[in-house]
């Protein structure tokens, strides 16, 4: 019998082929060049072996494939390898088409083949099984069945623009894949993309008796001159007289979904994704001609995309360099793994019941701390909510909520914190208190226990001097909504030793979120970076820009939410708070901003602190949306003419500036690894995703072209814009960022 290196190849007494695919050495399938190439061969026996008659399609993993290897495609994303531009174009293209073709020839072998999907089945991985005649899912509800590719800068290239719209219709498929949404069994079931969803053990049954009853039917002509097959070996698309469910591009409902999705996509991504703009055009095009040279035009635009410096940018940073962080590339080695079972949280606000929550989720021990019992309990109540809520959608079981809520214990004593393997702490950015909890706490924690601080913007290192054991203390920088947002910034303060470093990064990953390593420093990183943002808007107000267009401009530039927006959201008095405790920690070393007075005039004069309070920025009503304050226009005096103002350049300030602060961040120390700087930008404060990063940014831009537009903004707008010493640097040497500060250089070069 034929062996194959990834599959296992199982002929039954019925000739039905039960094909397995198990790849070695990796915990879960991917398409690889080894992979498709047997798949290639297997394909051509079901087709030639009279002896089988049809086949099921499986894993022998607890996922059925999470797709294309992205390792591989990142190589070659954004133009990248060897030869010419036109040679690496051609050979794309040709690759991908290969791959498409294979897919073609399954669903056109002319036997039956149903794909029994026992575990996730992601992007190429649900490709596959689109190319199947029949797919029966297990009821796992944490199995993950759709195309994600949009969210990494890609789109489906096996087929998944082609198949899904004719499956489902382009008005059911398009939000699916624009998205990179996944669904679960139920629902795959009821969108139309799985015919049936049964208990893993009848999984395997429940395919072959699809089989059987379908090959006990006669036989039928392909076509009018083509041979004759099963009926179930032919695809809905293959059948004559086959109509796109809900109307093709050209009828009226069809049309329709075009002309309102297209609408819809440029008010939501400012055409900022080509992903999301190809991915449309895929489905347009593809729909109007047959299938054969609906997955050319698909590998056409797959092709166009890779090439594309965005597409590399987003798939390094939102994918490669997101996994090797959470996995602990920035971790100390020669550290024994680390394991929290028991946690403390001082202060239980926002911050300290969502630490308390995500902790509690991964199975520790909490201990929820507060100077009043009803806050403690105020703060294990916010868990209770978010369960209520998880239980109300069916994520998860009345006993997994008991048993989690039974995990935090609330409380005003010290003395519950004993034992300890680590304690946050999460109360006000007030030096004093921190150090007072500090003195009180520490001395609770088990041995070899280690002490975090979740503030924001003051220094570890100061921090640290209340500690008896400034060895033992660090940042541990949460963001907020704790349950939704992924990134943890750790900050290491000037004593911390390399053991705190890799106990801390032990615990983010038992948390299952995403560390990032930075230096002390005021602001940190994020903060730092962040604040640069916002400022711009507050400075563009002082010099008479309308709100509404810096609003509109910060939105198009790919920032999830609008400047002024964003500094009622974070609450003005904070702001001023922390601007003012930097002035009196720097006295004559602090550099004011163009926003300091504009805020000081909105918390102090005014009492417009943001939304907390109903009025900031915008006017909140409590019975409508929000809406600029008029006010404004009379706070900053005469307002400049939309139509005199250069939008890019207002775009460019938005990025530029924000992307200068991750340099100096760079150039500092404050962050030292260009994953850290580029994915920390993106979780942290959600830096435009599609430009990969601040880094990212300036590598896309060119060195040498960024400090040129930087020096005529610093010219025109302050010194805010001068461009540091390490960017002129590369510039004059036509450096990159991922080309001289290359994360694992000399494994890469190689």
């Amino acid at each position: 019998m034929t062996t194959y290196e990834n599959f296992k190849f199982d002929l039954d007494a019925d000739g039905i082929a039960l094909v397995t695919w198990d790849m070695p050495g990796r915990s879960m399938n991917v398409l690889s060049q080894s992979s498709m190439a047997d798949m290639a061969s297997i394909i051509e026996k079901i087709m030639s072996d009279d002896a089988i008659k049809g086949a099921v399609l499986t894993s022998g993993k607890d996922a059925f494939c999470a797709g294309a290897d992205l390792s591989m495609m990142g190589g070659q994303a954004g133009g990248s390898g060897e030869g010419s531009q036109e040679e690496r174009v051609k050979a794309m293209y040709e690759g991908n088409l290969k791959f498409n073709m294979l897919l073609r020839s399954l669903e056109t072998c002319g036997k039956p083949v149903a794909a029994a999907i026992n575990g996730t089945a992601l992007g190429g991985g649900l490709e596959v099984t689109l190319a199947c005649h029949y797919r029966v899912a297990s009821d796992n509800p944490k199995t993950q069945i759709g195309l994600p590719e949009a969210k990494v800068g890609l789109l489906p290239g096996g087929g998944g623009t082609q198949r899904l719209p004719r499956l489902i219709g382009a008005q059911a498929a398009l939000p699916l894949i624009l998205q990179g949404t996944s669904l679960d069994p139920q629902k795959a079931l009821k969108a139309g993309i799985v015919h049936k969803v049964v208990p893993a053990a009848e999984l395997i049954p429940a395919a072959k008796a699809w089989l059987k009853e379908g090959l006990a039917q006669p036989k039928v002509k392909l076509g009018k001159k083509g041979p004759e097959v099963y009926a179930i070996a032919i695809q809905p698309w293959d059948r004559e007289g086959y109509k796109v469910p809900g109307g093709d591009p050209h009828s009226k409902g069809g049309g329709q979904v075009f002309t309102i999705g297209n609408a819809t996509l440029h008010k939501q991504t400012h055409g900022n994704f080509p992903a999301q703009r190809y991915i449309m055009s895929c489905v347009y095009e593809g729909l109007q001609v047959p299938i054969e040279a609906g997955l050319r035009i698909e590998t056409r635009y797959f092709t166009k995309l890779l090439m594309d410096p965005r597409s590399k940018a987003m798939i390094r940073s939102l994918f490669l360099s997101m996994q090797e962080l959470a996995k602990g590339a920035r971790r100390p080695s020669g550290v024994p793994a680390f394991q929290v079972k028991k946690l403390g949280i001082l202060g239980a606000g926002m911050m300290g019941a969502g630490i308390a929550y995500v902790s509690a989720q991964a199975g520790m021990e909490v201990v929820l701390l507060d100077t009043d019992q009803a806050n403690a309990e105020k703060g294990k109540a916010y868990s209770e909510k978010l369960l209520a809520k998880a239980l109300e959608r069916g994520k998860t079981t009345q006993e997994k909520a008991d048993k989690l809520l039974g995990l935090i214990k609330p409380t005003t004593n010290y003395d519950d914190l004993k034992g300890a393997d680590l304690v946050i702490e999460a109360v006000f950015e007030s030096r004093d208190i921190k150090a007072e909890v500090t003195k009180k706490a520490e001395p609770m924690l088990a041995e070899g226990g280690i002490y975090g601080s979740n503030t924001s913007t003051l220094p570890i290192t100061g921090l640290a001097e209340a500690s008896a054991k400034p060895d033992n203390f660090i940042g541990i920088h949460f963001f907020s909504p704790v349950d939704k947002m992924q990134l943890v910034e750790i900050i290491m303060g000037k004593k911390t030793s390399d053991e705190t470093l890799a106990k801390a990064m032990d615990y983010v990953k038992q948390i299952r979120k995403t560390p990032i390593v930075v230096n002390d420093s005021r602001g940190f990183y994020t903060s730092r970076c962040f604040g640069t943002y916002v400022g711009e808007g507050l400075a563009m107000l002082g010099e008479g820009v309308p709100p509404a267009m810096i609003e509109n401009v910060g939105r198009m530039t790919g920032m999830p939410m609008a400047p002024l927006a964003l500094n009622d959201e974070v609450s003005l008095d904070l702001a001023y708070k922390v601007r003012e405790q930097t002035k009196k920690d720097l006295g004559d070393k602090y550099v004011g901003s163009p926003a300091d007075d504009l805020v000081k005039k909105m918390v102090v004069d005014l009492g417009r602190v943001g939304k907390k309070a109903g009025k900031g920025f915008y006017d909140y009503p409590a019975d409508g949306k929000k809406k600029l304050w008029p006010g404004l226009a009379d706070l900053v005096g005469k307002a400049q003419n939309p139509d005199d103002l250069d939008v890019q350049e207002l775009k460019n300030r938005f990025l530029y500036i924000q992307a200068l602060e991750a340099a100096r961040c760079f150039e500092e120390g404050v962050v030292t690894d260009v994953r850290d700087a580029d994915v920390g930008a993106i979780l942290g404060w959600g830096f435009a995703p599609w430009a990969g990063g601040p880094l990212s940014l300036i590598d896309m831009v060119g060195t040498k072209e960024f400090v040129e537009a930087c020096d005529k903004l610093a010219q025109k707008y302050g010194p805010r814009f001068t461009p540091s010493k390490l960017l002129r640097d590369m510039a004059s040497k036509g450096e990159t960022f991922y080309g001289r500060f290359a994360p694992n250089k000399e494994k890469a070069a190689a």
